[in-house]
């Protein structure tokens, strides 16, 4: 039993440093390369080994939709193109920091989205941590003075962001149609509409001349970045994160999960980037409050368990 929770605690901690390394290394590629070239060429790369790992892990047999290719295709949609593309579009004209800190909300995020689509009323406490780590959210942003939301230059960034956050979530509840799915199956099955998706977006920005079709050469020169984007933070962190489930629990893997920003954070720090005293404030804020609302609902658990 202590073995096992040592190799989900070491899974995850991996994990954490690969999602933690996203949105910095997409930054970076996003001054060579466009938004929507990068998820196209991001996802062709990662649908073409998730696929292989599925037939290695579940047979060819597992590709087979069998009367859910409309839902899949839904919910890739929603959750691989939608997140995609708003995010990282958004991220262009956003900051890592920014980014890695709405993403954090997803959690508090979809226990409202609980409560509007099934009437379940998260408790007191669970609120009062959401409202706590709004404010962080708001203080990172804003940098303390609400006049920085809208003429600090990255509110639409930000707002696609979280436009982008709530695809993500959308898609993370959707799991739940398909019983009998593995983990694995859900997401190959509703990468490959959702990479179609990307495709077929990436053809209209190009049309309208919001995206260009990049030279080989440009692609080389990110190729790292690609490669990173790709193998790691798509296939390599949802795999580990899986593993780190089934190792730890659903409650024990979100609780290290909140750490993701704090990796963000420290990578931004050491490409030497410097925050203000409000903005670590802030991070603070959001970080410690998933903590305490992720520890509250393990006390939950335990208490119904006895």
């Amino acid at each position: 039993m202590q073995s096992n929770q040592f190799k989900g605690v070491v899974v995850m901690l991996f994990t954490v440093l690969i999602w933690g390394g996203t949105f910095p290394v997409a930054k970076a590629a996003l001054l060579t390369l466009d938004a929507f070239w990068m998820s196209s060429i991001r996802y062709s790369i990662a649908a073409l080994v998730l696929v292989a790992v599925l037939c290695w892990r579940e047979g060819a047999a597992a590709l087979r939709y069998r009367g859910k290719l409309v839902a899949a295709s839904f919910f890739g949609i929603l959750g691989i193109t939608g997140f995609s593309v708003l995010v990282f579009v958004g991220l262009a004209r956003s900051s890592p920091e920014h980014a890695a800190i709405i993403m954090a909300l997803q959690s508090p995020i979809a226990a409202f989205v609980h409560w509007a689509l099934k009437g379940t009323r998260p408790a007191n406490f669970t609120l009062g941590c959401v409202a706590v780590a709004i404010l962080g959210v708001f203080l990172v942003i804003s940098k303390g003075d609400p006049g920085n939301i809208v003429t600090g230059g990255s509110f639409v960034g930000d707002l696609l962001i979280f436009l982008g956050a709530m695809c993500w979530i959308s898609y993370t509840i959707g799991a739940v149609s398909f019983p009998g799915w593995s983990a694995l199956r859900f997401t190959t099955l509703t990468c490959l509409p959702g990479t179609v998706g990307i495709f077929a977006a990436t053809a209209i920005a190009t049309a309208a001349g919001h995206a260009s079709v990049p030279a080989g050469a440009t692609v080389i020169a990110v190729g790292w970045e690609l490669a990173y984007l790709a193998l790691l933070t798509v296939v390599l962190a949802v795999l580990f994160w899986n593993m780190a489930i089934g190792y730890l629990g659903a409650l024990n893997t979100m609780l290290l999960g909140n750490l993701v920003p704090v990796v963000t954070f420290a990578i931004r720090i050491l490409q030497g980037h410097r925050f203000q005293m409000i903005e670590l404030v802030g991070a603070g804020l959001v970080v410690a409050s998933l903590i305490a609302n992720n520890l509250y609902l393990r006390g939950r658990v335990s208490g119904a368990a006895a």
